[in-house]
């Protein structure tokens, strides 16, 4: 019902002809590790691939992501027909919540009043304003969350990646990559298997969580002169595999 509900208020964003547009919730913020969802936005773009990233940030302990992609080039959007125009025009955009959907932003902006968080945190991170044409990347943060994901993405249908998120944040752990459910429109779900052991920390991917350090890292790899950590790879590469229906 709430799902139904918030997909009947949600603005909608027109995707170009050509592949899904990548959703990226961004809700968390980078706390220890540099947030890496950005460098996945713009690999993505690179390709081809339109990424629309939405959410909201209101976490005094964490990062702002939409700090790290003012820094990075990818201001928020006003509304939703300007995100459209951002991705005819250069394959990404960034809308805050309340662009999208209003009365969800007032529902997610009571948790530093009440302390905890709710069930909208949840229903964020599944919002499409472009049923059809969209891929969902679903990063959950518990594991429980994982199984009960997948039991509503398998019903709900569509395609999207669910996978154990990094701080919160939609990319996989540079320093261990999870698991990666991948559900195509045809309701095949094939899951890549995630790395075993710890996650030991990477040398070319310091802790450095401020906006300008982080920023720096991810032009770094982008121009190549800081290799991509091969988990965001595997994940972009199954993204780009999702977009195009392969």
């Amino acid at each position: 019902g709430f799902k139904r509900a918030m997909d009947a208020r949600t603005a909608q964003v027109a995707v170009p002809d050509g592949p899904r547009c990548v959703l990226l919730p961004s809700y968390n913020g980078a706390r220890r590790q540099p947030n890496l969802m950005p460098l996945v936005a713009l690999l993505l773009a690179r390709e081809g691939v339109p990424v629309l990233i939405q959410g909201r940030h209101d976490f005094d302990s964490r990062v702002s992501p939409f700090e790290l992609l003012a820094a990075l080039g990818i201001p928020l959007r006003a509304d939703a027909a300007s995100a459209s125009a951002a991705l005819a025009s250069h394959k990404i955009a960034a809308l805050p919540l309340d662009a999208l959907l209003p009365g969800l932003d007032r529902l997610l902006a009571l948790r530093p009043r009440l302390g905890v968080r709710n069930s909208g945190h949840t229903l964020a991170k599944l919002l499409d304003p472009m049923p059809g044409r969209s891929v969902r990347v679903v990063a959950v943060t518990h594991p429980e969350y994982l199984v009960r994901m997948d039991e509503f993405l398998r019903v709900d249908g569509g395609c999207a990646m669910l996978m154990r998120g990094t701080e919160g944040e939609g990319y996989a752990n540079p320093r261990r990559r999870p698991a990666l459910a991948l559900y195509d429109a045809s309701g095949t779900v094939n899951t890549l298997d995630g790395e075993g052991g710890g996650a030991p920390p990477n040398p070319q991917v310091p802790d450095l969580p401020d906006v300008a350090g982080n920023a720096q890292l991810i032009r770094a790899m982008l121009e190549g002169t800081t290799p991509v950590p091969d988990p965001i790879r595997v994940q972009v590469d199954a993204l780009i595999r999702l977009a195009h229906g392969d």
